[in-house]
């Protein structure tokens, strides 16, 4: 386990994961901060006339390995996985983590890319207090 504190409570959420042979939908458990950040988001692509993204399992399970690792080092770096990424620290809130996103070209394009369908996100607070932020996406 991480000496870094995870963002919030646990809260039961029922998300594709991905691939599953039966098509089925899996019970995970979705962080609150995590279940905010992805709201924000796809509140932004509605606004702009896209579909919504779903969260998936593996993506969450990614950003929050990342999430943990940059915390923990209180470094911010992407991710050397092949996935479209965002991430952030200091932001107080998920909405502000998410608007500051849209505020940067890079991060704006990631989050309004009309070509992903997928999202998985995390929040981990680093011993110093900084919150670092993670969203993976993919096709």
């Amino acid at each position: 386990m991480s000496p870094c504190a995870l963002v919030s409570l646990l809260l039961p959420c029922t998300v594709l994961s991905l691939p599953t042979p039966a098509d089925e939908d899996t019970q995970f458990y979705l962080r609150l901060t995590e279940m905010e950040i992805v709201r924000c988001t796809n509140e932004e692509r509605i606004r702009y006339g896209l579909s919504p993204l779903k969260v998936d399992l593996q993506l969450v399970e990614s950003a929050r390995d990342h999430g943990s690792w940059m915390a923990g080092r209180q470094t911010l770096q992407h991710t050397s996985a092949m996935v479209g990424e965002n991430i952030a620290m200091g932001q107080a809130t998920a909405a502000e983590a998410v608007r500051d996103w849209m505020n940067s070209p890079g991060h704006r394009a990631n989050i309004l890319n009309g070509t992903y369908t997928r999202i998985g996100v995390a929040a981990y607070v680093a011993p110093n207090g900084t919150i670092y932020w993670c969203q993976q996406f993919l096709y």
